[in-house]
C-alpha cells in the first residue's frame, strides 16, 4: 500500500508540475464555450451571415433549444472521450520514454505494478474531469444564452447518458497505454486514436450489425446518439468492452514487467 501510495503521488507530482493540466482545461472550456455560440448562432442566424463555415453548420441544428443542445453535447462527448483520456495517456505513458527516464523510474524501489496502476489512475480520473469541465462548461453557456425548453426530466436523462458514456469510453485507455509502452513514444498511439474514430464511423455507417461488438463503439450505443436503427447493447456488448480493458492493462503490466527496455 506505501508503495501503491508512493507511485500515486508522484504521478499527480508530475501532472501537477506540468503545463498539461492547465492547457488541456483550458481546451475543454473553450470548447464547451463554442457550443454555447453555435447554439446562440443557431437562435440567431444573423450573427452568422458573414461566415458561411459558421451559417453552414448552425443550419445543421434543426432546433435552438435545450433538448437540440444536449444531443449536441452527447455527440461530442462520444469523440472526445475517445480523443480526451486517449491522447493524456499517451502523454502519461510515453514521456517517461521521449525524456529518456524509463530505466531511471524502474530501478525505483516500488512495484511497476504499482506504477502503471498509478498512471492509469490519474489518466482515467483527468480524463472524466476534463469531459466533466467541458459539460459544465457547456451548460452554463447554454443558460447563458437563454435556450427554450428546459426540462429537469430531459438533463437528467442528458446527465446519465453523459456520465455512462464517458465512463465506459475512458475504460479504453489500457489498450492505447499498451500501444504506447510498445512504441515507446507518441506517434504511434496518436495514429491508434485516429483509427479507431475512422473505423467507428464506418461501423455504424457501413456495418451496423458489428457496432455492439466492437469496443470503441458500445459507448456510443450507449449514449443513443446513434439512432434508432442501430443496435442496443446487451451484456456481450459490456463484456466485450470489460475484456478490452482488461487485457490492455495485462498488456502493459506485462511489457513493463517483461519486456527489454534498453
Amino acid at each position: 500500500m506505501k508503495g501503491m501510495k508512493a507511485a500515486l503521488y508522484t504521478e499527480l507530482l508530475k501532472v501537477w508540475k506540468s503545463r498539461m493540466l492547465i492547457v488541456t482545461m483550458v481546451f475543454f472550456v473553450f470548447i464547451g464555450v463554442m457550443m454555447g455560440f453555435l447554439m446562440l448562432a443557431a437562435k440567431h442566424p444573423e450573427i452568422t451571415e458573414n461566415s458561411s463555415v459558421l451559417s453552414t453548420k448552425a443550419s445543421l441544428i434543426a432546433r435552438a433549444d435545450w433538448h437540440s443542445y444536449f444531443e449536441l453535447l452527447m455527440q461530442l462527448a462520444a469523440v472526445l472521450s475517445v480523443l480526451g483520456p486517449g491522447i493524456i495517456t499517451v502523454w502519461i505513458f510515453g514521456r517517461e520514454y521521449s525524456d529518456r527516464v524509463i530505466k531511471d523510474i524502474l530501478a525505483l524501489p516500488v512495484s511497476r505494478l504499482n506504477i502503471i496502476t498509478a498512471k492509469f489512475i490519474v489518466a482515467f480520473v483527468w480524463g472524466i474531469l476534463l469531459l466533466i469541465v467541458l459539460c459544465g462548461t457547456g451548460l452554463l453557456a447554454g443558460l447563458a444564452i437563454k435556450l427554450e425548453g428546459w426540462s429537469k426530466n430531459d438533463l437528467a436523462d442528458f446527465t446519465f447518458r453523459y456520465l455512462t458514456t464517458i465512463s465506459l469510453t475512458s475504460l479504453l485507455i489500457t489498450p492505447v497505454a499498451l500501444i504506447t509502452s510498445l512504441s515507446r513514444g507518441y506517434l504511434l498511439p496518436i495514429g491508434l486514436l485516429i483509427l479507431v474514430l475512422i473505423i467507428t464511423q464506418f461501423t455504424f455507417v457501413g456495418a451496423p450489425a458489428i457496432t455492439p461488438y466492437f469496443p470503441w463503439a458500445i459507448p456510443a450505443l450507449c449514449s443513443g446518439v446513434t439512432g434508432p436503427f442501430n443496435p442496443d447493447p446487451g451484456f456481450v456488448s459490456y463484456l466485450i468492452l470489460v475484456l478490452t480493458s482488461l487485457l490492455g492493462y495485462a498488456g502493459t503490466a506485462g511489457w513493463w514487467q517483461f519486456g527489454d527496455h534498453h
